[in-house]
């Protein structure tokens, strides 16, 4: 049921030509499990252009996307402990899952046997469309519900419950955290980013690979990467073989694998949280070196817990342009275009009025 009230104004696309817009709309009314979320920030993600113009075929229009929310708790239900008004939060890719599968028992929702309910375009338990984060406020169920330490900026923490999670999972799950080890970066954006970050937070030895050489300066002054690989130079390729413990590759747009498979040591992992057109691969890079490649979403209520608590305590901030919502769909063009460094945040608590 929802509360009746068109009172949530957020931003919304109508069609295919994803173009967003102001848009009134009414959330469901707080439940006893609930927290009612005033929103302050909201990190600008991909999937923002994939369902806002269609790409999947599986838009539900009106549909208001973002999934990097932030914000300050405004109400709470009956049966909620574990927050209170005032408290710094944050809501993530998915807002609902069966809570009784083994994965939502092991803390990997998003993996739920049912399928979890995203944050935005998705077909809640009550039948509704999910909206998201680019909206005033959202009313979440409190095990979807994030704290984020109070000295964290809330503008930073939004990327990190999308971008952030998404590379941090993986790295936790296919322990790559151990101090001294190799670990090698494909594509230097908002997710690529934040896994050099992980990386050099884990005492990681770690290489940027990027098609464009532009992206060198940053990657070693700025992020602190180890090394920068040209990836379409093939002496720069030849000189790291075999040299990687772990890849994670972030690189949506179409590219080869075998050259990268060709890096790992005996026993690699490459992980694979981009989403390229399709993978192709020798099946002797796999065979001769005992390697292994993995895919990953973005991350369990477990996991996102566990990053806020290192991120604040490693001081581990994404590099991020916070804009108004009136340019958001200028942003969304130049994130087309790669054209950002490395995130764009929208302020909403200051500009959707």
């Amino acid at each position: 049921m929802g509360s009746g009230k068109e009172d949530c104004l957020g931003y919304a696309a109508r069609d295919s030509s994803g173009v967003l817009s102001p848009f009134h709309f009414s959330r469901r009314a707080i439940g006893v499990d609930d927290i009612s979320i005033s929103i302050t920030h909201c990190g600008v993600c991909y999937a923002e252009v994939v369902w806002t113009r269609n790409k999947h075929g599986d838009a539900k229009y009106p549909v208001v996307p973002g999934h990097e929310i932030v914000g300050l708790v405004k109400e709470v239900g009956s049966n909620v402990k574990g927050f209170k008004v005032g408290d710094h939060v944050g809501v993530g890719t998915y807002v609902n899952s069966c809570r009784d599968c083994e994965y939502c028992n092991d803390g990997f929702e998003v993996y739920c046997s049912k399928g979890a309910v995203f944050t935005y375009n998705h077909v809640d338990v009550d039948g509704t469309i999910t909206r998201g984060g680019f909206s005033t406020y959202v009313v979440v169920h409190e095990r979807y519900c994030f704290k984020i330490p109070k000295d964290y900026p809330l503008a930073s923490a939004a990327p990190l419950l999308c971008a952030g999670i998404t590379v941090y999972s993986p790295m936790i799950r296919h322990k790559m955290n151990q101090p001294g080890k190799s670990l090698g970066v494909i594509g230097l954006g908002g997710l690529g980013h934040m896994a050099v970050k992980f990386g050099k937070a884990f005492g990681l030895n770690v290489t940027v690979f990027s098609t464009s050489i532009s992206k060198k300066e940053e990657a070693l002054n700025l992020l602190g990467a180890d090394k920068f690989v040209l990836s379409t130079n093939q002496q720069e390729m030849l000189e790291v073989s075999k040299s990687l413990d772990f890849i994670i590759d972030t690189a949506s747009g179409a590219h080869p694998f075998d050259p990268y498979m060709s890096l790992l040591k005996t026993g690699g992992v490459l992980v694979l949280v981009g989403a390229p057109g399709e993978v192709k691969l020798s099946p002797i890079s796999l065979l001769l070196g005992m390697k292994s490649i993995s895919g990953s979403a973005s991350g369990g209520t477990k996991d996102t817990k566990e990053m806020l608590e290192f991120c604040a305590a490693k001081k581990i901030y994404p590099e991020i342009e916070i804009i108004p919502i009136q340019y958001v769909n200028e942003a969304i063009e130049r994130l087309i275009k790669s054209d950002i460094k490395y995130r764009f945040v929208i302020d909403i608590e200051n500009s959707l009025k």
